[in-house]
């Protein structure tokens, strides 16, 4: 299978960019200039949300990729946050250690709950 990538909810606060398919040597160029394009768009302190749902695979080319995009979001003060990762996907990234699994999200009810959090603390709302 081919690799796809959707772009939804653009914003320069929150970015969604939905992966399908296989992410490896022969499709990370691709990944890598159309996440470059989003990544250009976004602001201090913004989030990145990688859909993970529709990929079945992702090889060692596929992580350098993620981790670019993650190392560039860090250096915005931002976050790269992945959901949905098919339990394929989600033993790769386990093995390698190559995102801290706080930043792993199985639905987006899940990510939301966390990105509500977030924002609760940064105002310093009660949290109960």
């Amino acid at each position: 299978m081919a690799f796809k990538l959707h772009i939804d909810a653009l914003s320069p606060h929150k970015s969604t960019l939905h992966l399908e398919g296989r992410l490896d040597a022969l499709t990370f160029g691709e990944f890598d200039r159309e996440a470059d394009k989003v990544l250009q768009q976004m602001e201090s302190g913004s989030t990145l949300v990688l859909d993970l749902s529709l990929l079945e695979y992702i090889s060692s080319a596929g992580l350098r990729s993620i981790a670019k995009a993650r190392k560039l979001m860090r250096a915005r003060d931002g976050q790269t946050l992945l959901l949905n990762p098919q339990v394929q996907v989600r033993k790769v990234f386990d093995i390698v250690k190559a995102v801290p699994i706080k930043e792993i999200f199985q639905s987006m009810h899940e990510l939301d709950t966390y990105l509500d959090q977030i924002q609760r603390k940064m105002l310093g709302e009660d949290m109960e």
